[in-house]
C-alpha cells in the first residue's frame, strides 16, 4: 500500500496557513477547523505541483488513511505495466528482479522502434542511455519549469486578487528573483512565503539575501 506520508501538502483558511505536512495530517486539520467553524474557505495545496487537492472528509480518522491511500495508488502508474512494442520485454523468469527497474508504457512509431531495436542493449538500453543524455543537457530546465508552473497555480487560486499579482506573475515566469520577491512584499507573509517555497527551484537567490 503507498504511503500517504510520501506525499505533501499545505492547506489555507483564507491567506493564513491552516496547516502543512502529510496528506492526513493535513486532511485532520482541515476537518477539525471545519467541525470548529473556521469563516474562511480552506483550500489545500500539493506541495509538488500547487494544485488543489479536494478531500472526502467523512468517517474515521481510519477511515481517512484508507482513502487516501487509495487515491494514492490511483494516481500512479500500475506496477507490472509492460512496454507496449518492444520486441526486448521477455516474459518475466525466476530469480532477484533488476533492483530499480520500474516497467511503464511507451508508445511509439514502427520506424522508431525498428531504430531502438537496433541499438546496442536493445530498446530498453537504448531509451535509458537517451533519458539520461537528456537530463544530462538539460540542466534543471525542467525542474524550473514545474516549479514556475506550481507557484503559478497556487498564487492564481489564492492570491488573484491580490494587489500586483500580474507583476508577481511576470517576475516569475521571467526569472526576476528580486522582483518576485518584492513586489509581494505587502502581501499577506504565509501566502508569500509559500510561493517563495514553492519557487525555490526556479528562482536563483537574491544578491544579500
Amino acid at each position: 500500500m503507498t504511503d500517504v506520508s510520501a506525499r505533501t501538502c499545505t492547506a489555507f483558511a483564507g491567506m493564513r496557513k491552516l496547516a502543512s505536512g502529510s496528506l492526513i495530517t493535513v486532511a485532520l486539520a482541515v476537518r477539525a477547523a471545519q467541525a470548529a467553524g473556521a469563516g474562511e474557505p480552506i483550500l489545500t495545496f500539493d506541495d509538488g505541483s500547487g494544485v488543489v487537492i479536494d478531500f472526502d472528509l467523512r468517517g474515521s480518522e481510519a477511515d481517512l488513511k484508507a482513502r487516501l491511500a487509495i487515491q494514492e495508488q490511483a494516481g500512479s502508474p500500475a506496477a507490472g505495466a509492460r512496454v507496449a512494442g518492444g520486441s526486448d520485454s521477455p516474459a518475466r523468469t525466476p530469480g532477484r528482479p533488476k533492483l530499480g527497474v520500474v516497467a511503464r508504457e511507451v508508445t511509439l512509431l514502427p520506424r522508431q522502434w525498428e531504430w531502438l531495436a537496433s541499438q546496442p542493449g536493445g530498446a530498453s538500453q537504448a531509451l535509458r542511455r537517451l533519458v539520461d543524455e537528456a537530463r544530462r543537457t538539460d540542466a534543471g530546465k525542467t525542474e524550473m519549469r514545474a516549479a514556475r508552473e506550481a507557484a503559478y497555480r497556487f498564487l492564481s487560486a489564492l492570491a488573484g486578487d491580490l494587489t500586483g499579482f500580474e507583476e508577481v506573475i511576470r517576475s516569475l515566469f521571467s526569472g526576476d528573483t528580486d522582483g518576485f520577491y518584492n513586489r509581494m512584499s505587502v502581501w499577506p507573509p504565509d501566502v508569500r512565503d509559500h510561493a517563495l517555497r514553492l519557487a525555490a527551484q526556479a528562482t536563483k537567490p537574491a544578491e544579500g539575501g
